[in-house]
């Protein structure tokens, strides 16, 4: 067919009919003459300036619908197509509140549109919508009516079963959720109260409430277990592995094979060891370090998961959904089976694996002079632990020394180095800031008996930055060589959060250097300034809280706070899935070939999230198990400190207990309370009581509810200061150090595990 002069203005038609054999214009060129005619079209006046034929018309409405589908165009009441854009209308995500009420994250990234209570009726909390803007609230946010649902986010949903006057509900687990799920005949039975998974038949309208069968009983509220059972479904974590993936297991060998061996540097002399936490069961590196001249050789050996895993098979699909690996206490839901996390993939002592090594040089000054990488075959000679070396190396333990002894010459040149590396890093600048992680014990009924802090001794610390410097090689070794990788980037602070730090700063005579664009440097100079002030807490959480969060990316910016031009992760390819793809991108660079497993930008994106999703299911199970261990201390009274200060009260940490909790703004006194969002504090209108950030507290727990796994506290009194009562600051004077850190804790970018948990 001959085609028009319009057809061939379209700069992507080649593209489209070379990708697809289709002769139809590209939806960008649909978008430009809907732009060039700068109103609504009917669908024959669209035809016409398309030069769409008849044959081609059922094609060309299939298209239009799709790109209304994705929210590209919009159809209005006259049947005229139109751009969203053009009659301001609005795309994004809803974000759901447990009041009713919700916001539209909009995608061009612009202000959040509220969303009343009539118009969360028709969407549930994930869908994504067009809006138009219908005005302003009573508060002057920007409100908006519904247009159209474009993506409806919620197939499956976890909830409680209730009869609510003859009729059965299921009350969703995630309260962003809100709206009662109505039980439609036909599904599983299920009694009140038990925790069920239904199926959504009926998606909510401006008419009818969401309708769903249950497909699945999970069991009783209370049960050991169920909080992960929901958190898992909730949260829509893959937790089974697919049929497929599970062939492709079996298939795998229990051993390393001769022909595994082929075209691989044997290293299995070398006293390589894995010193890792007590709980730990899968073993992803492991060290070695001897004197090299005035300097070390320092050899990190990591499993060669991508040995084993290829890439687009299924057991690659499967961790790629995944994305990580996820450590709830008591259970961990692998990234890839058991047989490679904790056999074929995991470095066992005694018996020969394949790996990755990192193999470095490193001056006397603690920097890297040279490196290379290589597929190897070693062989673990012992399997370590943080306190065990501890306890060799700092505390001269005679059983300790006595049971490391063959390996001790090798773990004292580790030390050497690791106090050069230790250097190097405060020369770079890099910030270290101090957080506490804790660890829960569980009785024999599967909950909390004690939460006790874990302490980062310096054999965890000496691992730390030995993983760090292969991290650092894996990235360098991959933009030298020009090959794409995903980076593990944290860029500065953003410009609104530097200002109100830099306000809050001044107000205890202090300063962050770096102008404008401060570097990890400044950040690191004005910890070390602080640390012996007895308001240091208080400064560093302030500081942490003004920096942004790492993510992947193909678009290497650096990672700020670890004060690195060039970063990425190599050394957990067991429980993270872009360490699985460096490693792939190193073998290709070493055969002179090019590693391609689709967009990167797109990968990047979905693994952040992925360890977005884990952390918040993780956060959701221990809140309820934190929950259900206080929930017997009910009147007990407890010291603390406040770890976050917001609109509607004071969260505090427990010192001893390592628990949070709320003090709501209604029992802080008989006054108005204003929030102060710059200044971390809520101020009484008439008493000019104020409660900051850090600030010292006395509660008593009041409520332990187990439903919204939220603790609420009274407030019984505080170390304020009578000038702080007055309203005025006192510079450079004393809140003790907060308790815990609440929900908000360092990621360890190294990949070591800190409490038989992984982070970073």
């Amino acid at each position: 067919m001959e085609l028009s002069k319009v057809r061939s203005a379209d700069p992507f038609f080649e593209r489209e009919k070379q990708n697809y054999g289709s002769p139809l214009p590209s939806r960008e060129y649909i978008v430009q003459i809907l732009e060039r005619e700068g109103a609504p079209m009917g669908l024959d006046a669209l035809a016409r300036a398309l030069d769409i034929q008849a044959e081609e018309r059922e094609f060309f409405e299939r298209r239009l619908h799709a790109m209304l589908r994705e929210g590209q165009v919009i159809l209005n009441r006259r049947d005229a197509w139109l751009l969203p854009d053009k009659a301001d209308l609005i795309r994004g995500r809803v974000q759901g509140h447990p009041d009713g009420f919700g916001f539209l994250l909009r995608d061009d990234k612009g202000e959040d549109i509220f969303l009343g209570p009539k118009a969360m009726r028709e969407v549930l909390h994930g869908d994504r919508v067009i809006v138009r803007l219908a005005g302003m609230d009573r508060r002057g946010r920007p409100e908006g009516k519904i247009v159209k649902v474009l993506e409806r986010a919620n197939a499956h949903i976890v909830g409680r079963v209730f009869d609510e006057h003859g009729i059965r509900v299921v009350a969703p687990e995630d309260k962003r959720l809100a709206q009662d799920i109505l039980v439609a005949p036909g599904g599983k039975r299920a009694a009140p109260g038990q925790v069920v998974t239904v199926e959504l038949i009926g998606q909510p309208s401006r008419a009818a409430r969401p309708v769903g069968r249950i497909v699945e009983v999970l069991g009783n509220y209370a049960d050991p277990g169920m909080e992960i059972e929901i958190a898992l479904r909730k949260h829509e974590l893959p937790f089974e592995f697919s049929p497929e993936a599970r062939a492709c297991t079996r298939k795998l060998p229990d051993a390393v094979r001769r022909k595994d061996r082929a075209g691989r540097e044997d290293i299995t002399g070398l006293p390589l060891v894995t010193i890792d936490s007590e709980t730990a069961r899968d073993f992803d590196d492991a060290v070695f370090c001897e004197r090299d001249g005035k300097g070390w050789r320092l050899v990190v050996a990591i499993a060669d998961v991508s040995h084993y895993v290829e890439s687009g098979n299924a057991l690659d699909n499967d961790a790629r959904a995944r994305g990580n690996s996820v450590y709830f206490p008591r259970r961990v839901i692998p990234m890839l089976p058991e047989k490679l996390s904790n056999g074929l993939c995991s470095l066992n002592p005694q018996v020969e694996r394949l790996c990755m090594v990192a193999d470095m040089s490193v001056g006397a000054r603690g920097e890297i002079t040279a490196y290379r990488f290589y597929p190897a075959v070693m062989f673990s000679h012992a399997r370590l632990t943080y306190n065990l070396v501890a306890a060799a190396l700092y505390e001269k333990d005679a059983d300790a020394v006595s049971s490391l002894a063959h390996l001790l010459p090798h773990l004292q040149e580790l030390d050497r180095l690791f106090r050069a590396l230790l250097k190097a890093r405060a020369r770079r600048g890099a910030i270290d800031f101090e957080t506490t992680e804790t660890r829960m014990e569980f009785d024999e009924a599967g909950k909390i008996a004690r939460i006790v802090p874990e302490v980062r001794n310096d054999a965890y610390r000496l691992i730390e930055e030995c993983m760090l410097a292969a991290n650092v090689c894996a990235s360098d070794f991959l933009r030298g060589n020009g090959h794409p990788t995903l980076y593990r980037v944290h860029e500065g602070p953003l410009p609104k959060n530097l200002v109100k730090l830099r306000a809050f700063l001044a107000e205890f005579g202090l300063a962050l250097g770096g102008a404008d664009e401060p570097v990890a440097g400044d950040y690191a100079a004005l910890l070390e300034k602080t640390r012996l002030r007895p308001d240091a807490q208080l400064l560093q959480t302030v500081m942490l809280r003004s920096l942004r969060q790492a993510i992947y990316s193909p678009d290497n910016v650096g990672h700020f706070g670890l004060a690195y031009d060039s970063y990425t992760h190599f050394t957990s390819p067991i429980r993270r899935y872009p360490d699985l793809l460096v490693h792939r991108a190193i073998k290709a660079a070493l055969a002179g070939k090019r590693y391609c497993p689709g967009d990167w930008e797109e990968i990047g994106l979905a693994c952040s999230l992925t360890e977005r999703r884990a952390d918040e299911a993780t956060r959701d199970v221990e809140d309820w198990l934190k929950c259900y261990y206080m929930r017997d201390r009910i009147g007990e009274t407890f010291s603390g400190s406040v770890s976050a200060v917001v609109p509607f009260g004071l969260f505090v940490a427990l010192d001893d207990v390592f628990v949070e909790g709320l003090v709501h703004v209604s029992d802080l006194g008989n006054d108005y309370f204003h929030f102060d969002e710059a200044r971390h504090e809520l101020m009484g209108e008439r008493t000019r009581v104020r409660y900051r950030l850090s600030d010292r507290v006395q509660v008593q727990l009041i409520r332990a509810d187990l439903e919204t796994s939220k603790i609420d506290f009274r407030l019984l009194g505080s170390e304020a200061r009578p000038s702080e009562r007055k309203g005025k600051t006192e510079r450079g004077r004393g809140r003790a150090p907060a308790g815990g850190e609440g929900k908000r804790h360092k990621k360890n970018e190294s990949g070591k595990k800190i409490g038989g948990k992984r982070r970073g």
